[in-house]
């Protein structure tokens, strides 16, 4: 695992799951990254976020690496893989139940619809059925983090001030199923301290998830990273992507050879920045020097659109 010990030193990272081949999306999220992390003279690292194991689709982590090398995206130290990290999530968890901050949930998804306000973005707000103890008639299904009465606000490096009240956005969260993996936000928490991660640039469409892991990080005592949302890629029409429709990769069959120089292109100007016009058939590695030395992070629009590609 790739650590820090310059604590003056910036540490982003790219961290996708390996369930489809890369999408435009994604080489939003890779590239925004990348070119913050590398603009601030830091590392720029790379992990899987393989945890769902079902969903994993055998020999994308590798496509990955390969598209991410062919387009000059070069990451610092090892590839962290998180379904080789379980005993560290494990631990984790368990301290939150030694500290009295944690309990198991009994819960039905039907049963929480049932009683729940209405739902918040982020999906049925729990009602604290099982907080003060599983009832006798029922199973734990979940391990769950009580939140409290309070705001969590941070400054985005691009999206403004954004602040949320957990107990009325979600309440409180699971961090495990019972049968299934540790949850996103406990993973990301965990590994982010661990490989000395202070720099997150990823997609708009995690920014309501960030207070939760910004209070995880503060019962952990760990510290939080700088955030950065990037603007959400949308269809033409400016419904959802589809990401089987839009993938970038080579086990898609794309040309990286001769289209990777256009596409990085287009992903530069899709976060608002403007490369000149002698950079067009130039390599990736050309277009990248050039994208780290002139990042203007104050052009990076903040609303969704599409992705325009010749």
């Amino acid at each position: 695992m790739t650590t820090v010990s310059d604590k003056d030193m910036i540490v982003g990272r790219f961290a996708p799951s390996p369930t489809g081949p890369l999408h435009v999306g994604s080489l939003v999220a890779a590239l925004g990254s990348y070119l913050v992390a590398r603009n601030a003279g830091g590392q720029w690292l790379l992990r899987m976020e393989d945890l769902d194991l079902p969903r994993v689709v055998p020999g994308i982590a590798d496509d990955m690496m390969a598209t991410l090398e062919k387009l000059a995206l070069h990451w610092d130290g090892e590839v962290l893989y998180q379904s080789r990290r379980t005993e560290h999530y494990r631990a984790a968890a368990d301290e939150l139940q030694r500290r009295g901050l944690a309990y198991a949930c009994g819960c039905t998804r039907s049963e929480i619809a049932q009683i729940a306000s209405a739902p918040h973005e982020e999906g049925l707000v729990y009602p604290g059925l099982c907080r003060d103890g599983l009832p006798p008639e029922k199973v734990e299904r979940a391990l769950r983090v009580k939140v409290y009465d309070e705001v969590i606000s941070f400054d985005d490096g691009i999206m403004g001030r954004y602040s949320q009240h957990l107990t009325a956005s979600c309440g409180d969260f699971v961090i495990h199923r019972a049968d299934g993996p540790y949850a996103y936000h406990l993973a990301v928490v965990v590994d982010d301290a661990a490989s000395g991660v202070n720099q997150v640039v990823r997609g708009a469409d995690l920014l309501a998830s960030t207070p939760r892991q910004i209070y995880l990080q503060r019962i952990f005592d760990f510290p939080t990273p700088a955030y950065f949302h990037l603007p959400l890629v949308t269809g033409p029409d400016g419904a959802k992507l589809s990401k089987r429709d839009n993938a970038v990769s080579l086990a898609a069959g794309r040309d990286l050879e001769q289209e990777g120089g256009r596409l990085l292109l287009a992903a530069l100007r899709f976060l608002g920045q403007s490369p000149p016009p002698e950079l067009q058939g130039a390599a990736p590695a050309e277009i990248l020097e050039w994208g780290v030395a002139h990042l203007d992070i104050c052009a990076i629009p903040r609303t969704p659109a599409p992705f325009l590609y010749p």
